[in-house]
């Protein structure tokens, strides 16, 4: 969080004008600043990532079927459910526990209609690879870009890729608004209808033309991601440092398995995960050990979402089998910015002992 007095000083100028939500002037100021730091060409905000998606999804007027990910935050599959579409799963890869091209083209029928993949942990998915599938079939492609914020490939924003990203602003990442999300995309004719749709479908003072719903980013929030948005390159660097050690202290340990960085991408440090494969522990071991301890480490992502309850008899887990190997074996360790070196030592400790 910023310092008190400077939200404080942020938000003084809501006592004065009373304007505290539909697209106020911390809302427009925000949107401005994050396409610059994003260098996106278009952004609109929402109240949170999820509602973000789902009105992106409802955009496009996309039907039938989407390709997408389990090993993904329940939010991406809802997302698509709530938009009357059918989630097509396809299994991920062990490099970077991204969506797997190679399987991705034999799923395409012709029902599908778009492909929501997921950058995973900080890590970008495949996107040429997705954007030349994407064109073969002429499919619209939404990156579910919530891990994401401020990575760059080759120097190019990360939020440039495919038709629309969205983007997670909620407390626990890397850049945060308290809750909050965006959409970013190429196409400017998008931002009426990404406003619109947002704002209950209103289009005039006596027209509703879509079906919407009430997705809008108040001032508060605004506010608050202005405040974080001038520390956020020294919040990433104050991870970084988090990353390295634990790092050092934990690769090369066999059968304990960390991500690699992948070649041209600035990282966020979003997320530390360990994938215990033939550990003298479990993982599920290693997570109680550690919550014994006051720490509280993430199954993240489990389970996968295609074995959610209130999706029972709909969707195969088995379908995905790399998926679930790794979902359930990963560990997401604690990181944030203000986390000291001496509790990333304790917790390898721990991890190690």
């Amino acid at each position: 969080m910023p310092e008190f007095e400077e939200y404080i000083e942020e938000i003084r100028e809501l006592w004065d004008n009373r304007w505290l939500t539909n697209m106020g002037t911390k809302h427009k100021r925000l949107e401005v600043e994050l396409a610059q730091y994003l260098n996106v060409p278009n952004m609109t905000l929402f109240t949170n990532g999820h509602l973000a998606l789902e009105c992106a999804i409802a955009a496009f007027n996309l039907s039938g079927e989407v390709i997408t990910t389990p090993f993904t935050f329940a939010s991406t599959t809802h997302a698509i459910v709530r938009n009357g579409l059918e989630p097509i799963f396809c299994d991920i890869n062990t490099r970077d526990y991204t969506i797997d091209t190679d399987k991705l083209e034999a799923l395409i029928t012709e029902k599908t209609s778009a492909i929501i993949p997921v950058h995973v942990y900080g890590n970008i998915c495949n996107v040429h690879a997705i954007r030349q599938i994407a064109e073969k079939y002429n499919l619209k492609v939404i990156y579910d870009a919530a891990h994401t914020f401020g990575v760059t490939v080759n120097g190019q924003g990360v939020g440039n890729f495919g038709d629309a990203s969205m983007f997670s602003f909620h407390a626990t990442k890397v850049f945060h608004t308290i809750e909050g999300g965006a959409i970013t995309y190429k196409n400017p004719e998008l931002q009426k209808r990404l406003n619109d749709i947002k704002n209950f479908g209103i289009t005039g003072t006596e027209s509703v033309q879509y079906i919407g719903g009430n997705a809008k980013m108040n001032e508060f929030q605004a506010a608050m991601g202005l405040c974080n948005l001038r520390h956020v390159e020294g919040e990433i660097e104050k991870r970084r440092l988090v990353v390295e050690y634990y790092t050092k202290e934990l690769k090369d340990i066999e059968g304990i398995k960390l991500v690699q960085s992948q070649q041209d991408v600035k990282c966020n440090y979003a997320y530390f995960p360990v994938v215990f494969d033939g550990y003298k522990k479990t993982r599920d071991e290693i997570y109680e050990e550690l919550k014994k301890h006051d720490i509280i480490a993430r199954k993240y992502f489990y389970p996968l979402t295609n074995s959610f309850e209130c999706y029972k008899g709909r969707f195969n887990p088995k379908g995905t089998p790399v998926a679930e190997y790794i979902a359930d074996r990963v560990l997401t360790l604690p990181l944030y910015s203000d986390l000291n070196i001496e509790d990333v030592d304790r917790i390898c400790k721990i991890i190690k002992s």
